[in-house]
């Protein structure tokens, strides 16, 4: 993988972009986006970059080997 997903789950303001975008790797639940895994590889990453900087709550973060990219 190489790839880790973290969202602040609490400030999620449940608008659903990052869903319309990567809905691959996110779904609506109840008011809420969540991430369905945590993990990912280079070719899953455009969508979930697209996702993360699409967010208006600013709430999506993508770690390389520990190192924050977005």
């Amino acid at each position: 993988m190489g790839y880790k997903i973290e969202q602040d789950h609490k400030n999620c303001i449940g608008c659903g972009a990052c869903v319309a975008i990567c809905p691959k790797f996110w779904v609506m639940e109840g008011a809420k986006a969540k991430p369905k895994k945590t993990e990912f590889d280079d070719k899953d990453l455009k969508c979930n970059k697209e996702a993360a900087e699409s967010c208006p709550a600013n709430v999506i973060r993508i770690f390389k080997d520990g190192k924050k990219i977005i």
